[in-house]
């Protein structure tokens, strides 16, 4: 099969293209559709992986389902039948990679929870002992499992550069405290329930980043209560989550883990400036890739996936 890396709906108004998602407006919603571009340091690969956005598509499906009873999530229809007949002729580009979601206002933050010690919160504990403000105690490693869960919000960067952490009291500053206090509540909750259910299936839900938005209740938003806080977004994949394998984990270095390692290896090998136009992956990487995310579905979901 080939990577679709980019989508054309031909009149339905496209409003954007991310790093990996293409976004549509359909009439007051909106249409996520997950091509299988790949990005790695911040820059999109001149190949995709095939089959990259279903992956991904289908593993935020099972989590919204499986989550559902803590916090009401976007979805309104994920099946091409059921959205609106001008998106029909598209098919072969919507089938399984593809979400129609409500519009909502989206808090300017991005959710992270963190249960274990990587990625830019271990840097920052070796500068600081702390992680967004949160003092830890000594010794902790590179991939140590954390006393308690963390959260450590961070900016939502709207250029394509890096979020940057930030204290709860920023974010208070941000979105008002009593948002704050809810979105960091949620996040916890919703962080505890995966990393358990990932456990029980052999995985470590190292950290993961969740985003929220306040949709309508009924018609118009104000301070009467008539809207409310929900899931948007991707969640929980290997390219917004860290999933470890729960039996190599060994505190101290690097995990085996499921998303793109093996792309960032392969970028390094060949001694990339990390500067545009950004290089094509070699067939073994792609394929090795591919089969990470299905063995991601397949372990988290207990089903396999025919892309």
């Amino acid at each position: 099969m080939t990577a679709l890396l980019t989508t054309n709906l031909g009149a339905v108004p496209l409003i954007g293209r991310g790093k990996v998602r293409d976004l549509y407006a359909v009439g007051n919603d909106l249409l996520l559709v997950a091509t299988d571009r790949i990005s790695a340091f911040d820059h999109v690969l001149g190949s995709g992986i095939p089959g990259k956005g279903k992956i991904l598509t289908q593993i935020s499906l099972f989590w919204f389902e499986l989550l559902s009873d803590l916090v009401p999530n976007h979805l309104i229809a994920t099946e091409v039948d059921k959205f609106p007949a001008l998106l029909w002729p598209y098919r072969d580009q919507l089938e399984g990679r593809s979400m129609l979601v409500k519009r909502a206002a989206m808090f300017p933050v991005e959710c992270v929870a963190r249960g274990y010690l990587a990625g830019s919160g271990w840097k920052e504990y070796q500068a600081t002992q702390a992680v967004c403000g949160i003092a830890l105690p000594a010794g902790l490693q590179d991939g140590s499992r954390l006393p308690e869960p963390l959260f450590t919000p961070a900016t939502k960067s709207q250029d394509g550069a890096h979020d940057e952490n930030i204290p709860f009291e920023v974010m208070e500053q941000t979105v008002g405290a009593e948002d704050a206090a809810e979105l960091r509540r949620l996040t916890l909750a919703l962080y505890a329930k995966a990393a358990d259910h990932a456990e029980k299936h052999g995985l470590i839900l190292a950290d993961t980043k969740f985003e929220f938005g306040r949709v309508s209740r009924s018609g118009k938003t104000g301070p009467d209560g008539t809207s409310q806080i929900i899931l948007g977004d991707e969640v929980l994949t290997p390219d917004s989550s860290r999933f470890w394998d729960a039996k190599q984990w060994k505190p101290g270095g690097a995990q085996a883990s499921f998303d793109k390692q093996f792309v960032r290896d392969y970028l390094e090998s060949i001694h990339w400036n990390k500067q545009a136009p950004a290089p094509a992956l070699p067939d073994n990487v792609v394929e090795r890739t591919q089969a990470k995310y299905l063995e991601a579905f397949r372990l988290l979901t207990g089903r396999a996936l025919t892309l």
